[in-house]
């Protein structure tokens, strides 16, 4: 992918913790990545690292703990943990200050007019702090309130500009028609949420359909909750969708029972499909189906993909499925990302030992290699000692980056520079 592409979606520091008896699940630690438009992204790793987490985190199923997600420019979520942990952590330094200015005091090592203008020099400092802190609060707040209407009227703006000039110079029948377009579209737009835009195919395709709904129904719904009152244009819409995954239009009374595991999948990619999103997240589209309509299911997204120029975030733990399909590949291990690397990169010269452990457990199809693979095991308490010196995704080469402190850094260089 070209660097001078647009993104579409940033991650930043992204942390979704969940509380549990007795402590706290980091299900997702400090994750930053960026998906520029038009290209799939790939998330792989074992059960339970926390790629579906991050998904539904980004399409605000869940409130994030901490840190920022940008969908177009706009901020969608934002974390209040980190700021209010820095109000803590401003109030706990300025009582050790104090109680070091009065053992100081006590000791003589000050005066009492030293010890005043140091004890206001703190106050000041912790007041600064929690200000900035305060007001960082106060800025998500208003940014996960505000991100859709700020879209919405952004949106109706263009809309605006675009019709005042044909309505201008339209007269008799043709203007009486534009305005109706026009009220029609305003409508629609008053409705639009920008999240909206980003839509999710769900892992099991069978719990995200709702069974008492008939597939006309589960398709529609979105279009019906945005303001779409035309039955014609619904019914004309869901029955293109049908035939645009593979189904019929005579599939659009029935229910999802009454379908295989691969045809109620193509389902719910319809159902996201309709929307005209600009970001897919596919949570494992595939996992739960057979070896053949995994590949029509996949097929079917790079269709999709080249026809509507659409955006992926492809979360999946079959690394060959993600090379296939993915342009860059990141790889989680324990809610965080170790690895990061455009797809014929990272396959090529793997640096982290748990993306080796991933690529040494890829079957292929040849008797004669299997026989001789030998799986590598990943331990990350005898490959790492963090106990001084803390890991940071850092870059190795241009657009590689490895989860790594001082020392590794230096040997995955080294690594990079003998290849």
């Amino acid at each position: 992918m070209q660097n001078n592409q647009e993104t579409l979606l940033r991650v930043e520091h992204l942390c979704q913790y969940f509380k549990m008896d007795g402590g706290e699940l980091k299900a997702v630690d400090d994750v930053s990545f960026d998906i520029k438009k038009g290209e799939v992204f790939g998330l792989v790793g074992e059960s339970g690292c926390g790629k579906t987490t991050t998904g539904r985190s980004i399409i605000k199923l869940y409130n994030i703990t901490s840190g920022n997600v940008y969908f177009k420019g706009v901020r969608i979520s934002a974390g209040k943990r980190s700021y209010q942990e820095a109000i803590r952590k401003a109030r706990r330094t300025y009582r050790e200050q104090l109680a070091q200015l009065t053992r100081d005091t006590a000791s003589g090592v000050c005066s009492k007019a030293e010890s005043e203008a140091k004890r206001k020099q703190y106050k000041a400092q912790r007041e600064a702090v929690i200000a900035e802190n305060r007001k960082q609060i106060r800025a998500a707040d208003y940014d996960q309130k505000n991100c859709d209407k700020i879209y919405s009227k952004e949106q109706i703006k263009k809309l605006q500009e675009q019709y005042a000039p044909k309505l201008a110079s339209a007269t008799g029948a043709e203007k009486s028609r534009l305005q109706t377009e026009y009220r029609q579209t305003l409508r629609k737009l008053k409705k639009t949420k920008l999240r909206t835009q980003i839509q999710m195919i769900f892992q099991d395709p069978i719990a995200s359909l709702n069974p008492r709904m008939t597939v006309r129904e589960i398709i529609s719904e979105g279009l019906i909750i945005q303001g779409e009152r035309n039955k014609a244009v619904i019914t004309e819409k869901v029955n293109e969708m049908l035939e645009l995954v593979g189904l019929v239009r005579e599939h659009a009374d029935r229910y999802p029972h009454e379908f295989s595991g691969g045809q109620r999948q193509r389902i719910g990619v319809a159902r996201s499909i309709i929307m005209n999103p600009d970001l897919i997240i596919a949570d494992e589209p595939v996992s739960a189906l057979d070896v053949s309509i995994q590949a029509q299911v996949i097929n079917l997204l790079n269709d999709l993909r080249r026809r509507f120029g659409l955006t992926l975030l492809f979360i999946a733990h079959d690394l060959s499925v993600v090379k296939y399909f993915s342009d860059r590949i990141g790889v989680m291990y324990y809610g965080q990302i170790v690895e990061l690397a455009s797809s014929d990169d990272l396959f090529r010269n793997p640096l982290h030992p748990y993306t080796k452990s991933l690529l040494s457990a890829i079957p292929l199809p040849d008797p004669i290699y299997e026989k001789s693979r030998k799986r590598i095991v990943y331990n990350p308490l005898a490959e790492h000692d963090y106990s001084v010196d803390q890991p940071s995704l850092r870059e190795i080469a241009p657009g590689h980056f490895v989860r790594c402190n001082d020392a590794e850094y230096e040997k995955y260089r080294q690594q990079v520079v003998m290849k």
